[in-house]
């Protein structure tokens, strides 16, 4: 009886744990979009507005996180730059989990040499960071959104492709695959109406994590100047742009900092929280 009761109490906070991550991370990414689309339409001052008078003054002094060295409110900034860095991380993640995720259900349809070369064109581009690639494109296309949205997209490429390979790989050898075979389905049929629908749950949970990774990605881009175009904010160039007035200003850093480190770890624990939901092996 005493190791039914610890094991029911183990189990029921395991469940609200995995309740508590799912409810943080949804609640924080929610936050982050509303905040993106309100931004839209509404921020306290335009972002792009200079007023050197008030330039670097302190939170609750001017505005509520106060103001930049060229007297731009932080809190517009800030607003502003979540849209910009939601919309290219979605955007990346969108397009390279697509193509990615096609490729690897084609590959376990087929198997054979067209499985060998994905797996070697995905050691390729894993063997260049998205940092590199970007820089790369940037050579060629100059700085941009599109730069940044090509240079995360083509590194989550191979990230959703090995993905997707191993879990449909996984669905292949299931029963219901194996009737659906018997039957004289085509393998066309059987990946999109069989394997698909049984991993895109998997398929979801790794998007969601990759969008963690996808925002602290334009954040370094942006950091380096390959981001999107000034005047436009973003995060990753209000921490560059604060590099001189650390001293002056420490508060230029610290904001958009805590930013990117909570959209990070919303987006985990989003990540995390669908795993746990989806996978009955962990209730």
């Amino acid at each position: 009886m005493a190791i039914a009761s610890e094991t029911s109490i183990k189990r029921r906070s395991f469940i609200i744990s995995r309740q508590i991550k799912l409810l943080a991370g949804s609640s924080i990414v929610g936050l982050l979009v509303a905040v993106a689309l309100l931004s839209l339409v509404w921020t306290p001052l335009p972002p792009a507005k200079m007023q050197i008078i008030y330039k670097l003054q302190p939170p609750l002094a001017f505005g509520v996180l106060g103001t930049d060295q060229f007297g731009r409110d932080v809190l517009s900034m800030l607003m502003a730059g979540c849209w910009n860095s939601l919309s290219i991380a979605i955007t990346a993640v969108a397009i390279g989990g697509t193509i990615g995720s096609v490729a690897g259900i084609s590959a376990a349809a087929t198997r054979g040499i067209f499985e060998t070369l994905l797996m070697r064109v995905c050691d390729v581009i894993f063997a260049l960071p998205p940092i590199l690639s970007a820089m790369i494109l940037g050579a060629f296309l100059g700085s941009g959104r599109f730069t940044a949205i090509t240079a995360i997209a083509v590194f989550m490429i191979p990230v959703f492709a090995r993905v997707t390979l191993a879990a449909a790989l996984q669905a292949w050898s299931r029963d219901y695959v194996l009737a659906a075979r018997a039957i004289g389905n085509s393998r066309l049929t059987i990946s999109v109406r069989h394997v698909l629908p049984n991993i895109m749950n998997q398929i979801i949970v790794h998007a969601a994590i990759q969008l963690g990774l996808a925002i602290l990605t334009e954040a370094g881009l942006s950091f380096l100047g390959l981001g999107v175009a000034p005047p436009a904010p973003t995060w990753g160039r209000m921490l560059a742009d604060s590099q001189t007035y650390l001293g002056l200003a420490p508060w230029l850093a610290i904001l958009p900092g805590l930013t990117i480190a909570l959209a990070v770890l919303g987006f985990n624990l989003l990540g995390d929280g669908l795993r746990d939901f989806f996978d009955p092996r962990r209730s």
